[in-house]
């Protein structure tokens, strides 16, 4: 039976500064004194798929021949596999903080894929506008279910399982008989994969990311302070704070510029991991999708257009979807039938799961896309490195999400704000 929530609640657990991944308060203090009880609750998540990623790193990094899995080349291959697919758990993400569920994003991201390469090539088009045309069919297919979702009342489930299937369809249409279409080597298009930046400028963006970390989180505290809040135990600031400082470092000069610099489009998915990050911690619309993936009837009643809110989060998917799947047409340097087909639609579902959103609704961070799509990718490429074949890839992958939905549903139990 759910707790009863006053409409106020909602509202409050929209995931401030102060908050948890879930949007509820987190005694930080005690979080410290009993790590393991906060571990088993979801307090602290994100160090939970970590520690995870951590284990999987070093799995694979003993198991592979040679050693190659942490070789800059591989680690640098990973952060270009990952960027598609990431950028769909992106609004996969915004779905489960409603409690929906978006099952037409992998056929979206293959019909994005086909609409930005038929017009590209076949039609002539400037490789821009043909990129802006499938983010906004996207943007219009995310529309149209969202439509069917809200105003219908029909599960997410049913409107997407159906899109899953009539989205492929248009891919096949619009791809025609060849099937398939090479895109141009070099190209606007394949160059978003295939663009490196200079160790220079690796330097500088790594100087410039930490000094943004740092600034604003002593402005955050200076803030809380000023107006009498808690500011946080500064200990565990400045423990944060470090190790986001030696993953940036490590990252730029061991990863990216012991190899060929920076990649373009791991850059693009990092750069909409914070801007939707920022659009849902320090924003309106950001508080309502959490009050409303809370209690939606009780965000109802303290004025909240639910309606509005929902429909918003399925275009905003759809249209993440087609950007994946353009970041995908560029790395695959082609356009076929099967493009974001395979496990495409599981990884990218299982990651945001398996970094901690719940399937429940109204717990989790953006930042959930990002570390699901490097715990779901380097087990991939592990397993791709291993030789693994496609049955058993497909089974251990169904098993990780499994696991992930059976801890979500542990930890939702065990945790003392649980609305479920």
């Amino acid at each position: 039976m759910s707790e009863t929530k006053t409409p106020e609640e909602p509202a409050a657990r929209a995931g401030g500064p102060a908050t948890v991944a879930g949007g509820e308060e987190l005694d930080r203090p005690s979080a410290l004194r009993n790590p393991l009880r906060a571990l088993r609750e979801g307090e602290l998540g994100e160090v939970r798929v970590l520690i995870a990623l951590a284990l999987i790193w070093i799995f694979f990094q003993a198991r592979v021949e040679d050693g190659i899995f942490l070789d800059a080349q591989n680690l640098s291959n990973l952060s270009l596999q990952i960027a598609a697919v990431g950028t769909v758990s992106i609004g996969i993400t915004l779905v489960l903080f409603l409690g929906e569920i978006d099952l037409s994003v992998g056929s979206v991201a293959g019909l994005a894929a086909a609409i930005t390469g038929v017009l590209s090539v076949k039609n002539g088009w400037s490789p821009e506008l043909a990129i802006a045309a499938a983010i906004a069919a996207g943007a219009v297919i995310g529309l149209i279910q969202g439509f069917f979702v809200t105003f219908f009342g029909i599960p997410s489930f049913v409107v997407t399982l159906a899109g899953l299937i009539a989205w492929q369809g248009a891919q096949l249409k619009v791809l025609g008989e060849t099937g398939s279409v090479n895109l141009p080597i070099p190209g606007t298009i394949t160059d978003i994969a295939f663009t490196y930046y200079s160790d220079m400028f690796g330097t500088i963006l790594a100087v410039v990311a930490i000094a943004v970390v740092w600034g604003t989180g002593l402005n955050l505290r200076r803030k809380r302070s000023a107006a009498g809040l808690d500011p946080g135990d500064i200990k565990l600031f400045v423990l944060k704070n470090a190790a986001i400082t030696v993953a940036i470092l490590w990252a730029v000069f061991a990863v990216f510029n012991a190899h060929r610099g920076i990649p373009l489009a791991p850059l693009i998915f990092l750069s909409l991991v914070i801007i939707f990050a920022l659009l849902m911690s320090r924003t309106r619309f950001g508080r309502v999708v959490y009050a409303v993936g809370g209690n939606e009837e009780a965000a109802r009643r303290a004025g909240i257009k639910t309606k509005g809110v929902k429909l918003a989060v399925f275009t905003l998917a759809s249209a993440m979807a087609a950007t994946g799947g353009v970041l995908l047409a560029s790395r695959l340097q082609a356009v076929g039938q099967d493009t974001a087909g395979g496990d495409f639609l599981l990884l990218a579902i299982a990651g945001p799961v398996v970094a901690g959103v719940s399937l429940f609704g109204g717990r989790g961070t953006i930042w959930a896309a990002l570390l699901g799509a490097l715990v779901m990718g380097s087990i991939s490429n592990g397993m791709d490195l291993l030789e693994l074949d496609s049955p058993t890839k497909f089974m251990i992958t169904g098993g990780v999400l499994l696991a992930a939905v059976v801890l979500d549903a542990a930890t939702t139990k065990r945790s003392p704000g649980a609305s479920r």
